[in-house]
């Protein structure tokens, strides 16, 4: 995903410096034709709405990108992180930064008392410390399963059966074709 969005970022900005560059050159080949020179000798440009197209609407475009790409996206995942920061119980399992896994035995305000290792270790932790909380991944595994189930039990109760034929290993479909065989030669 990183690479895939840098190689976007690197695109787009040799576009948008191109786009800067023939602006510019532009601007520089026609300074000629597009300045007056009045009576008192100061000139005056004819065409300052070329310079905003030229110029500035191709960083305009690369700020838009980029906070669509790259800060919206970092913004929602933090949120996340923080919310499930917020959200541990007693019993959880999670992950620190630093890889130490263990569970919640208390939290507090801003820091978490962890238990791990089979000698029960205690540590406390800073909350901004913990990335990942596997016990809530899991519940939340189990309820998708569930949710899952409880569709096909609807379906199955509904008496709408599934179309699509059953996907059986190679191994059970040629012992159900050599037991077939030796029926017909019966």
């Amino acid at each position: 995903m990183k690479k895939k969005l840098t190689g976007i970022i690197t695109a787009l900005s040799a576009v948008t410096y191109s786009a800067i560059m023939s602006g510019m050159t532009a601007f520089a080949e026609g300074e000629e034709s597009s300045v007056v020179t009045t009576v008192a000798g100061t000139a005056t440009p004819t065409e300052t709405g070329s310079v905003f197209w030229t110029l500035i609407f191709p960083l305009i475009i690369m700020f838009a990108l980029l906070y669509f790409m790259v800060i919206r996206p970092q913004k929602k995942r933090d949120g996340e992180l923080k919310a499930m920061q917020e959200s541990l119980e007693v019993g959880d399992e999670i992950v620190t930064g630093g890889g130490i896994v263990g569970i919640v035995v208390s939290t507090g305000e801003d820091t978490v008392v962890i238990e791990t290792g089979g000698a029960r270790h205690k540590l406390r932790i800073k909350t901004w410390a913990i990335t990942e909380n596997v016990t809530a991944q899991e519940r939340v595994k189990a309820m998708q399963s569930a949710d899952k189930k409880k569709k096909e039990s609807a379906l199955a109760s509904a008496g709408i059966v599934s179309d699509e034929p059953e996907k059986k290993p190679k191994k059970l479909k040629k012992i159900e074709e050599n037991t077939g065989k030796d029926k017909d030669k019966e």
